[in-house]
């Protein structure tokens, strides 16, 4: 079953139990939500996921859970290990367990030239025949694909279908266009450039905050990537706050704080895995102020 590259397709975070171990249950139920609201397939288990703090086993268990909760959805699992046997064995095993797409990102901490990387990245796509994102973040991998680089592996694997543009770069949509043409779908990673991202011709996009919010982001989503650009302008504008969140060291953390609050409490808490500690003192009160002024002036939804 193919993808339809477009909408809003929530990265997830992964929730834990008290003793750090996941919360198969909340996850089921926090996937279905988010498609009862609106979004249109799952990316699990990348960095908002707190993807490298998952065992082997862990990824491929919670690939499980998303197919057997939401069978008629996209799960597009993350795809980044310190090496890449191993990615590409997360690869291959996220076929067999009915994923439907990769979002293939490069290695974990090694960050060196285009040749290692186009060896890597290709290891992974070619490993199986299932439709890839080639996810482009400089700022959190060190390595930047180039429009040209992207081109490149897009041409040479035939299942390479779109592209999670995250540079923070307005520029580089553009410039995939520029040189790819309607070769692959481009989408928005970075949540604070998600408007810049659909004027320049992004058709989906991997949010962080739309775990939380997913209505207003499908909202935002469909006013921006129909050209209505100014209807859009005040649901973006509430939510700047909040989709800066996604681009700071802490953003798991944040992030888990806005599903928390949002929730109630019900679809999310603010347990992670160290290195990470779950927010306090002034750093938490500043962050739970935003989130709370933000759900008391929320915009209206239909």
């Amino acid at each position: 079953m193919s993808i339809q590259w477009k909408g809003v397709m929530p990265a997830t975070l992964t929730q834990f139990n008290a003793d750090l171990t996941i919360d198969h249950g909340l996850m089921a139920e926090h996937g279905k939500w988010l498609i009862d609201n609106g979004c249109t397939a799952i990316v699990c288990h990348g960095s908002l996921g707190e993807g490298a703090t998952l065992s082997f086993e862990e990824k491929l268990a919670l690939q499980k859970t998303y197919v057997a909760a939401l069978p008629n959805t996209p799960i597009i699992p993350g795809v980044a290990a310190l090496s890449t046997k191993e990615a590409v064995d997360i690869a291959k095993a996220a076929k067999d367990n009915g994923c439907r797409g990769l979002m293939v990102l490069p290695p974990y901490l090694y960050a060196s030239d285009w040749r290692e990387m186009k060896t890597h990245m290709k290891a992974v796509i070619d490993a199986t025949d299932l439709p890839c994102i080639i996810y482009n973040n400089p700022v959190a991998y060190k390595t930047d694909f180039i429009p040209a680089q992207i081109k490149e592996l897009a041409d040479e694997c035939p299942n390479v279908e779109s592209v999670k543009e995250s540079s923070t770069d307005a520029r580089r949509v553009a410039g995939i266009r520029e040189v790819c043409g309607d070769r692959l779908t481009l989408g928005v990673g970075v949540d604070d450039c998600a408007l810049e991202g659909a004027a320049m011709g992004a058709k989906f996009w991997i949010t962080g905050v739309g775990g939380a919010f997913p209505k207003h982001n499908v909202k935002l989503w469909d006013l921006a990537t129909s050209g209505k650009i100014e209807e859009a302008m005040p649901i973006y504008h509430w939510m700047l706050p909040m989709l800066r969140m996604d681009t700071v060291v802490k953003f798991v953390q944040l992030i888990k704080l806005q599903q928390n609050l949002a929730s109630g409490g019900k679809l999310g808490n603010n347990l992670v895995r160290p290195p990470r500690l779950e927010l306090a003192g002034a750093e938490l009160a500043e962050a739970t102020a935003i989130i709370e002024l933000a759900l008391a002036t929320a915009p209206e939804i239909a």
